[in-house]
């Protein structure tokens, strides 16, 4: 039970950090198209694609790679779940809105999917190398003695 919540919290992680990355794509086309050009608010729209793109990638990527370390995958791998997860999403689009936008849909998920994997993976190793993942009462902090130092403050 308790992986499961860690996944699932981790999942909507990286569709939060997604749907940031979107919707900062969608205030550039709102910045280039002009306000007044569309009914839907493009940056709301682009975070909430960015959203469910990532948690489709996360899920991917859990079957996919099942255990593996972020230290133990590649980024060509990575990117290429990426955008196996922005062709299913544009898939998904398409069932919404017509399946004549594949094309066009889909290579352009596919590659925003790609760049957000890539940049995910990025993080995950940045973070990883510095290490902030998976740092609880045990990790860095205890052992620079600052977490130490503040529990015998407080006592």
């Amino acid at each position: 039970m308790r992986t499961l919540v860690r996944r699932l919290r981790g999942a909507v992680g990286i569709g939060l950090a997604w749907g940031l990355a979107w919707l900062g794509a969608g205030l550039v086309l709102l910045a280039i198209v002009g306000p007044n050009a569309a009914d839907v608010p493009f940056p709301l729209f682009f975070g909430f694609l960015g959203f469910i793109a990532g948690m489709i990638f996360a899920g991917i990527l859990g079957l996919a790679e099942g255990r593996r370390r972020f230290d133990q995958m590649s980024l060509p791998r990575f990117a290429g779940w990426g955008a196996v997860g922005g062709l299913l999403l544009s898939g998904v689009m398409a069932l919404a809105i017509g399946a004549e936008s594949i094309p066009v849909l889909g290579s352009i998920f596919a590659l925003a999917g790609a760049a957000c994997a890539s940049g995910s993976l990025a993080l995950a190793r940045r973070a990883s190398s510095r290490g902030e993942l998976g740092a609880g009462m045990d990790g860095p902090a205890l052992r620079d003695g600052a977490a130490r130092e503040l529990l015998e403050r407080r006592e």
